[in-house]
């Protein structure tokens, strides 16, 4: 069976959206030591656009 299509239903706090947490993700997120997420992709996306695009290091540039 595919991991990807099996999962958990969570609710986005952002938008109240239901998403689903693949067994793949929480087995990441398990190994990284993350807790659940508690947003949906699309508001994690906009989150970090709207804090300066988001990963990579924040040491600064030349």
């Amino acid at each position: 069976m595919n991991t990807e299509t099996r999962g958990k239903e969570l609710t986005c706090s952002d938008c109240g959206g239901t998403f689903t947490f693949t067994e793949r993700e929480q087995e990441f997120f398990r190994e990284k030591g993350f807790s659940e997420p508690k947003r949906c992709k699309s508001c994690r996306d906009r989150r970090k656009m709207d804090r300066g695009g988001g990963g990579g290091s924040r040491r600064g540039g030349y």
